[in-house]
């Protein structure tokens, strides 16, 4: 498993934290996900041989949220 923390920008509630948070359990390869609101970070443990970095970066974005880092 690889750890990353991420800079999620465009979260404004605990509604958007559950929504960042629920579409990265369901990527294939995602086991612990802990998303905060502030200081506004998703950290996702994951399989790389099952998913990577861009994947779980365009599950956050298509949720409607920015990646800056």
């Amino acid at each position: 498993m690889e750890t990353v923390t991420l800079k999620v920008t465009g979260m404004t509630c605990g509604g958007c934290v559950a929504s960042v948070t629920r579409v990265l359990r369901v990527l294939p390869g995602v086991g612990e996900v802990t998303v905060a609101l502030q200081p506004g970070t998703a950290r996702v443990s994951y399989d790389p041989l099952r998913t990577g970095l861009p994947d779980i970066k365009h599950a956050i974005e298509e949720a409607g949220y920015e990646v800056t880092s």
